[in-house]
């Protein structure tokens, strides 16, 4: 069964308060779940409903109003940033407040988020709010709402894309055997924040040879050798949202083999990215990527799911993987990014940053996928 999320229409423009605005479709989406209360402790979410972005905080979503509880670290720059709802100060402990608080004023149900709540907090919050109060998950309701995007979260997307094609494509004809992994890693970090970027969405993987066949290498002390594949998965941050790009390069004159698998991944990408449309189940485009692979031999080194999405965190929902029935929907943001892994021999990955639009996929890491061979 495709399963889909009952969330409240967009608007067609961007509110003038997109932080009030989330909160009030979180306060739709509880009144339809019939949760009261919600306590957020993941602090992406809490970015995403309040503009806060400092780095301890715990917020509370009512039916009507919300409390966020800092520590005086973040005084300032809570009530600076954080709208539409009241800031408190805690010098005691902002766990201890939000639990008083809740005591005092006779809450007696609320949700917490299960997945960032540690249960030594979940014991505390118990004991400091009493045997009246009665705590239960609230499962994955802020990450419904952030699987789609407003105008402002796909602009700046949009942005982390542009600076994380740019950097690539300037440095490609600079990739030479004899450069080390871990030096291109740097030079592409360095070079991201000299565009304007916050910082790399993620450690950024340079592998080359062999190594290029794990996944999720992580940049070493080799040197690039002639006649081998190096993979280069980078992205950017920018106003706190991320990019996610992969590109593999050749460095000298390609076998047929080569030829054969990097066509037959740019093939499967290609197909996968022509799926990602409105109201299509993730698990489809999974399985586009893996149609194409397998008719030229290769699904079995495909090894890991066809994408995710993307925003204020570089993984988040949707997963595009096998079985999974959850829509995209216009407004998502997801990574298409099939590859395939041989051991001993190397691997090729592409990626792209994908928007759902209303007129099909737009691709927001436009470096190109034709300029692969170095020679």
């Amino acid at each position: 069964m495709v399963s889909s999320f009952l969330l409240p229409p967009m608007h067609s423009k961007q509110s003038p308060n997109p932080f009030r605005a989330r909160q009030e479709r979180l306060r739709a989406l509880m009144e339809s779940r019939g949760v009261p209360f919600i306590l957020v402790t993941h602090l992406p979410n809490i970015r995403y409903l309040t503009g806060f972005t400092g780095s301890a905080g715990i917020l509370l979503v009512g039916p009507r109003a919300g409390n966020l509880w800092v520590d005086p670290r973040y005084t300032l720059q809570s009530r600076e940033q954080a709208e539409g709802i009241e800031v408190i100060e805690e010098k005691q402990g902002i766990l201890k407040g939000a639990a008083i608080w809740l005591k005092k004023n006779g809450v007696r149900a609320a949700t917490f988020e299960a997945s960032t709540l540690t249960y030594a907090q979940f014991d505390q919050i118990r004991k400091e709010a009493g045997e009246i109060l009665h705590l239960k998950p609230a499962g994955d309701l802020i990450e419904e709402l952030r699987i789609v995007k407003d105008r402002g979260e796909i602009e700046a997307i949009r942005r982390a894309g542009k600076v994380t094609a740019e950097v690539f494509t300037e440095l490609l004809p600079q990739i030479r055997p004899g450069l080390v992994e871990q030096d291109l890693a740097a030079e592409i970090e360095f070079r991201m924040r000299k565009k304007g970027a916050e910082g790399a969405a993620f450690e950024t993987i340079v592998a080359s040879g062999p190594r290029s066949a794990y996944p999720h290498a992580r940049p070493s002390s080799k040197a690039l050798q002639e006649c081998e594949l190096v993979i280069f998965d980078l992205g950017a941050i920018l106003s706190g949202y991320a990019a996610d790009m992969t590109r593999t390069v050749y460095l000298g004159e390609p076998t047929r083999r080569v030829r054969s698998l990097y066509s037959a991944v740019l093939k499967s990408q290609e197909g996968a990215i022509r799926s990602v449309q409105d109201s299509t189940p993730t698990g489809e485009v999974d399985s586009a990527a893996r149609r194409i692979l397998a008719k030229h031999g290769l699904v079995q080194h495909f090894t890991h799911s066809t994408g995710h999405g993307v925003g204020l965190e570089i993984h988040e929902r949707p997963r595009l993987g096998k079985g999974e029935t959850t829509c995209l929907r216009s407004g998502s943001v997801v990574t298409v990014e099939p590859g395939v892994y041989l051991e001993g021999f190397g691997g090729i990955r592409i990626e792209d940053t994908v928007l759902v639009g209303p007129d099909g996929p737009e691709v927001l890491t436009p470096a190109s996928k034709e300029c692969w061979v170095i020679s």
